[in-house]
């Protein structure tokens, strides 16, 4: 066993085993995924990665799973205790559950479209397939049980096990959400004492909180499960969709999406990259067109230098909600951004004209839908008997739970950025490139 000394959760443990899979060639990959992607250039402390969060989702894993026991102790007949080689297997698919990031994956595929989602099973299959990460799997044992768990592929397991990393409060959020507000120095945080409530259902062998004891609801074991979810929304609001991030995260997004249509650029380079080596690349590639190299190697530039295109436009969902849908199926339908373009081509072309200078219009949503990530963790409520219900089925008893799912798609924008410095200049263009857009859309930013 060795210790390793972590800034946000203190001394971590971890088996011979694991360090084995740590020193994989795969996992190393991840000191240079930071976690935050571009919010670094936001909030400076912000470099952390998802190497020391997968090893932070380890160790608040052990902690759900040493809770549950606790709680088996108390109440054997209802609550199943977890053995020692379950707590094996559910360890390593903690350690490994971000493995298939690539970098700045979240602008990437959300936005573009060209990839599936880093947690999609065939992602998984690959990268604990013929890899060293693979091969240490199978000396130990636990490749298929662990890409069960990841990835849903191949033989059944209990519950439980995906519902300690897959989950709405998971060990995988529990970590992320303290390493965000240690490294950005924001203070949203939740209450460890959380990890207390959680069981495994003999019966079912689901993983679930009781909020019931003697027959009432337990408000504060209920206030401490939306606190987490609070937490989530702010971090969202503050740092996740930050506008200066969002600007970041639109030159990143299509810098690569410019390299991937040109075929200079694959899924397979991605998943060897890191932040730095991706950047450094897209800065050498030449994609057999003067214009859009010239272009791409402009994007790199900028990104490198910190110099984020401006707003133009921001169209907020709650004044453009009847044209959200027509909006997104005209210029963000994922792998069809011709229409998104030849609009940017097209405002462009009439800058040029109007201004007599060269400048870029990036049309830029970065995320398509805002919601809740629907609150699935299962809690037992009073009159429920031995039944566990999903949170969410309870929302209109908890407003609080009610008020954040309201205000999920409240967040969602869509942007016009250029690269023009000139107020006075982008004030002209904003109001050319409303009226480029469908009818009924409506900006809130004033210039």
């Amino acid at each position: 066993m060795s210790i390793l000394r972590d800034p946000v959760h203190g001394d971590i443990e971890l088996s011979r085993d694991e360090l084995r899979l740590v020193d994989t060639a795969e996992f190393q990959r991840l000191r240079g995924i930071k976690q935050l992607g571009s919010a670094s250039l936001v909030y400076p402390g912000a470099t952390h990665t998802r190497f020391e969060h997968s090893i932070g989702t380890l160790h608040l894993c052990d902690q759900l799973l040493s809770a549950c026991n606790k709680n088996a102790a108390r109440d054997p007949a209802g609550c199943l205790r977890i053995s020692d080689e379950e707590r094996r297997v559910l360890r390593v698919a903690a350690l490994l559950h971000d493995v298939t990031h690539i970098p700045y994956g979240h602008n990437i595929e959300d936005q573009t479209g060209l990839l599936p989602r880093h947690d999609e099973p065939a992602r998984f299959a690959a990268m604990l397939g013929d890899t060293e990460l693979g091969a240490e799997l199978d000396r130990q044992g636990l490749r298929a049980e662990v890409l069960a768990i990841l990835s849903g592929a191949g033989r059944a397991v209990p519950s439980f096990w995906k519902q300690v990393v897959s989950d709405t409060i998971d060990a995988d959020l529990l970590d992320y959400l303290r390493r965000d507000a240690h490294y950005t120095g924001l203070e949203l945080r939740y209450d460890r004492r959380v990890l207390d409530y959680f069981r495994v259902d003999r019966a079912g062998q689901q993983m679930f909180v009781d909020c019931e004891k003697n027959g009432m609801l337990r408000e504060d074991i209920v206030s401490e499960l939306l606190r987490v979810l609070e937490c989530r929304y702010h971090f969202s609001e503050r740092v996740y969709y930050h506008h200066a991030k969002v600007a970041a995260g639109a030159l990143l997004s299509r810098m690569v999406e410019l390299a991937m249509r040109s075929g200079v650029l694959t899924a397979k380079h991605l998943q060897r990259m890191t932040d730095e080596s991706l950047v450094w690349r897209l800065g050498e590639l030449d994609l057999g067109e003067a214009a859009a190299t010239e272009r791409l190697h402009r994007f790199v530039a900028r990104y490198q230098r910190r110099a984020l295109p401006k707003r133009v436009l921001v169209l907020p969902f709650y004044q453009n909600q009847t044209v959200q849908d027509e909006l997104l199926a005209t210029y963000f339908t994922p792998g069809k951004p011709e229409a998104r373009f030849a609009w940017e081509a097209q405002m462009e072309q009439a800058a040029l004209r109007t201004f007599g200078t060269a400048m870029d219009v990036i049309l830029y949503c970065p995320k398509r839908r805002m919601q809740l990530k629907e609150a699935k963790t299962l809690v037992r409520f009073p009159g429920s008997g031995e039944r566990t219900l999903p949170l969410d089925t309870f929302v209109e008893q908890i407003p609080r739970l009610r008020d954040l799912a309201e205000s999920y798609p409240r967040m969602w924008k869509l942007y016009v950025f250029t690269s023009a410095e000139d107020k006075g200049v982008r004030r002209r263009l904003q109001d050319m490139c409303l009226q480029a857009l469908p009818a009924g859309c409506r900006n809130a930013l004033t210039l």
